[in-house]
């Protein structure tokens, strides 16, 4: 029978620091609220409270630590924690998407990782370990996979999940006349899976020593490409929080920056020229100070990236300051997407991303990057080996989905200009008819968005391209589908459109939205829907007859 463990000694300090801090600043609040509010004390009391709250805090603190316990049993990862209310978790091996440990520049001087195990069900991380040592850390990850393998290819649908048809909102009974579609064919079997068991003895796999096996790694030149031509929002709204925090200072600031080029001396004293050229200085420093933001986290989160193969496996490190390692089976990825944007497809370059239905720290929903950039050739190479997709041929929407984006953006241009004018009655703004100006970019932005759409129906995987800014390739294999829908807006239905929405257990995530198939008309999106759905059931049928079949292959390179 295993012994239950518990996490490093070291974790006690942390839990009863936090938990004597907390207990310490409570007591000051509610005394300071009590006598400022209320007039009930004195704010003197705090002194005395405080040590009390932060002593109970504490104590609580290493009773947590000594009541967290986590155990490998056969069949299960078991964690159990809590002190008044008590909680245990019993984790099946064949439910864990990823393991990833975390390592901040303190806890790799101390020689600790936090370790978190993401399962396919929920929005948050199932089992957080803070802290266990870095060698405890690549047991439970080495392990955790091993007994992950040893289950067999749990991306065969058991269960509930065995019956799952794929749904339609309009049900069809053939394809259009004239417009066959391929019939479905075995779906290629990826790399050979290793008969080879794991023992315990041998050590967690180390890309410095060569194991596992190195699969891709980020070089200088792709780092420094990949941090300057990617733009996060996240950096955006990092800087709006500090400007609320310190909003005064970002005030000064900004009027400093201004001055030189006619802006006004102090914020109350202005004249309406001078409030504009604040304005544009102010909105210009905000963009030029977030892409420095965004170059600079990018930078330290892709630091040494490098993914490597360990079995059947998919593991990979990556981090400057915070090192982040993890491991992704094969088995439990469900779709594959190719990303770019404009400047690195004007470079040829653009990224690879591999998705899972597990959520966990720093990845997008379940989204993890394969390859973060490399030459466009090479990543769609990469792609296509990885899925075992033949070439696709892309199919257009027709001619009339371009011209709904120009009646949509024209509508958002004269709303646009409905603003300006607006603002003119209320304001000294002047010349508000130049707004109209919007109204040149309308035709290539309709023209940008409808040729950057396209699909294709293979023999054994559905290929989904579309968006400018973040243009998405993403390829998915049929047995991987859960649900497709034909969706129609008011004005699609007058035009004959529908748009195809193809849903895996990791599409819907807070980044990106569910693989959709815009506005192609309304015979070809139900003879799509209707071909998917006959393939989901012949590829389940194909996965369970042959258990040891692996739909994405671990040598894509």
């Amino acid at each position: 029978m295993n012994t239950p463990h518990h996490l490093h000694p070291l974790s006690a300090v942390t839990i009863a620091l936090r938990g004597g801090f907390i207990g310490f600043t409570i007591p000051f609040f509610l005394v300071s609220i009590a006598s400022g509010i209320f007039d009930i004390g004195s704010p003197a009391w705090g002194l005395y409270l405080g040590p009390v709250g932060f002593a109970i805090g504490a104590g609580y603190g290493i009773a947590y630590y000594y009541r967290f316990e986590y155990e490998l049993t056969e069949n299960t990862f078991d964690v159990s924690s809590g002190v008044v209310s008590r909680r245990s978790r019993e984790i099946p091996y064949r439910r864990i998407q990823n393991v990833d440990v975390r390592q901040g520049v303190l806890a790799r001087l101390l020689n600790l990782a936090t370790v978190s195990v993401e399962t396919a069900g929920g929005g948050d991380t199932e089992a957080t370990l803070s802290f266990v040592s870095e060698s405890e850390a690549n047991r439970l990850q080495r392990d955790i996979r091993r007994r992950t393998a040893d289950r067999g290819d749990s991306s065969i649908p058991t269960g509930p999940e065995s019956g799952r048809v794929a749904k339609t909102t309009t049900e069809v009974s053939g394809l259009r006349a004239g417009d066959p579609l391929p019939e479905p064919r075995s779906a290629h079997v990826g790399g050979p899976r290793s008969s080879e068991g794991a023992s315990d003895e041998v050590s967690e796999p180390s890309f410095d020593d060569g194991t596992p096996d190195l699969l891709f790694d980020l070089k200088p030149r792709e780092l420094l490409l990949y941090s300057f031509t990617t733009l996060r929002p996240a950096a955006a709204a990092g800087l709006f929080a500090l400007f609320f925090f310190f909003s005064e200072s970002a005030i000064d600031i900004l009027l400093t920056t201004a001055r030189p080029f006619g802006g006004p001396a102090e914020l109350t004293e202005g004249t309406t020229t001078s409030y504009g050229i604040l304005g544009l200085v102010s909105i210009i420093n905000g963009i030029v100070v977030t892409y420095a933001v965004s170059v600079a986290y990018t930078f330290a989160t892709y630091y040494g990236f490098r993914l490597g193969r360990a079995d059947e496996d998919f593991v990979y490190e990556r981090g400057l300051l915070q090192r982040y390692s993890g491991s992704i089976p094969a088995e439990k990825v469900q779709s594959v997407t190719v990303t770019d944007n404009p400047v690195q497809r004007a470079i040829e370059y653009a990224g690879l991303w591999v998705e899972t239905a597990g959520y966990g720290p720093d990845t997008s929903g379940g989204s993890k990057s394969a390859v973060p950039l490399a030459r466009s050739r090479r990543v769609y190479t990469f792609a296509e080996n990885l899925t075992n997709v033949e070439t696709p041929r892309f199919t257009s929407p027709p001619p009339l989905a371009r011209r709904r984006y120009l009646v949509r953006y024209s509508i958002v241009a004269a709303v646009f200009v409905a603003l300006a004018f607006g603002l003119s009655l209320v304001s000294p703004l002047e010349r508000w008819y130049l707004a109209a100006i919007v109204f040149g970019v309308v035709p290539p932005a309709a023209h940008l968005k409808y040729v950057h759409l396209g699909y294709y129906v293979g023999d054994d995987h559905l290929v989904i391209r579309r968006g400018f800014w973040r243009r998405r390739t993403t390829v998915i294999p049929y047995y991987r589908v859960q649900t497709i829908s034909n969706r129609r807006s008011i004005f699609q239905r007058r035009l004959g459109l529908t748009s195809v929405v193809v849903d895996t257990a990791s599409s819907r995530t807070f980044a990106w939205a569910a693989p959709t198939i815009y506005d192609i008309e309304l015979e070809n999106g139900r003879a799509v829907a209707s071909t998917a759905r006959e393939r989901l059931q012949t590829a389940l049928s194909e996965r369970r007859a042959n258990e040891d079949e692996a739909g994405f292959s671990v040598d894509f390179t």
